[in-house]
């Protein structure tokens, strides 16, 4: 059963992600990208704070909120929330190493992929 919450709230939050992007917007700047992430970090983050703590009986809403609607509108916000947590616990340095190592080989692992599709 616990799928099902998940995959209903990621079809949700997919189509949201889908939505946004079809709004027009002229320029190189990627803003609707930008936009979803920080509505995506907001969101998991009043998920989060909202549900934790509540005890088992908000397991279905957290799978559903955090897990799929996040999930499916962006993992950016997983991310964000996991520094936050590291930051939050008093991890500094290791909040610091997740963000650097997670934007510096993301980027790195995009051109990686880029070259790898030129060989097919």
């Amino acid at each position: 059963m616990d799928f099902i919450y998940v995959a209903l709230g990621g079809a949700l939050g997919s189509i949201a992600r889908y939505a946004i992007s079809l709004i027009p917007f002229k320029g190189s700047f990627p803003l609707m990208t930008l936009i979803t992430n920080i509505l995506g970090a907001v969101l998991i983050g009043f998920t989060v704070g909202l549900l934790t703590d509540k005890g088992d009986s908000e397991k279905n809403a957290l799978l559903f909120w955090k897990t799929g609607v996040c999930g499916g509108f962006t993992t950016f916000s997983t991310f964000s929330l996991e520094a936050v947590t590291l930051f939050e616990k008093g991890s500094v340095f290791l909040g610091i190493l997740y963000v650097l190592l997670s934007v510096v080989f993301c980027l790195l692992g995009i051109l990686l992929g880029k070259r790898l599709a030129l060989l097919f």
